[in-house]
């Protein structure tokens, strides 16, 4: 019988969480082995919530499972990324009209105390604290117009776009530039300037298209 207890859906919940963010993150590397054993040793778990774990993440071709072979992290699906970012160009270009109409100084109050933390760290290497922020950012954009579900499918579907960013990160990004973008639309919201706001927000999102080719012969092992 299958355990849906409060306590095992939680750990069940954190070690798919813990996984897939440390997959996105690069902590695990595309072509990695892992295994249930190493996992549940280093989160302190059983291998069951792991192993559900790992299920999960097959259907979602971030891992591969090979009989006889092991577990590893999936390459980096060039198609699916062109797809994650087509996914969110339409819906950011969206959520930013619906945003001059519909944010409140609540959501306001959020994105002025992010752009603030941004500020602090952009001359600083710690680029995945940035990239941290850059998503709290557009995800308290979803968040102020009520579109929670959207935000979801954004974030379930830019995992292999997320992976290519993070090796963007390793080697170069403009951060004040995306910082003083960031600004621009906040500051576009505030003053309910549409053409301002859809103007940055389509330049901002063309930043999505990343080189793949120079990041996929910096790290070909990757893809």
């Amino acid at each position: 019988m299958e355990n849906n207890s409060p306590q095992h859906v939680s750990v069940r919940s954190y070690v798919y969480d813990k996984l897939k963010n440390d997959i996105m993150k690069l902590i695990y590397k595309p072509g990695q082995r892992i295994t249930e054993n190493v996992v549940s040793d280093h989160l302190n778990v059983s291998r069951t919530p792991v192993r559900e774990a790992f299920l999960k993440l097959s259907e979602e071709r971030l891992i591969e499972v090979y009989p006889q072979r092991g577990t590893y992290v999936s390459l980096i699906n060039k198609k699916l990324v062109e797809e994650s970012v087509f996914i969110r160009e339409n819906l950011e270009l969206a959520i930013v009209k619906l945003a001059l109409r519909q944010f409140d100084e609540y959501y306001m109050s959020m994105m002025e105390k992010n752009l603030a933390k941004q500020k602090e760290y952009v001359d600083s290497p710690e680029y995945v604290q940035l990239f941290d922020l850059d998503q709290e950012f557009h995800e308290i954009l979803f968040a102020g117009v009520d579109k929670f579900y959207s935000w979801s499918i954004i974030e379930n579907s830019m995992v292999n776009y997320n992976r290519i960013r993070m090796l963007s990160l390793i080697s170069s990004v403009n951060w004040q530039l995306l910082i003083n973008q960031h600004e621009e639309i906040c500051n576009a919201i505030k003053e309910n300037d549409e053409e301002k706001g859809i103007a940055v927000m389509k330049d901002h999102l063309s930043r999505l298209t990343i080189d793949i080719e120079k990041i996929e012969e910096k790290f070909p092992d990757y893809f």
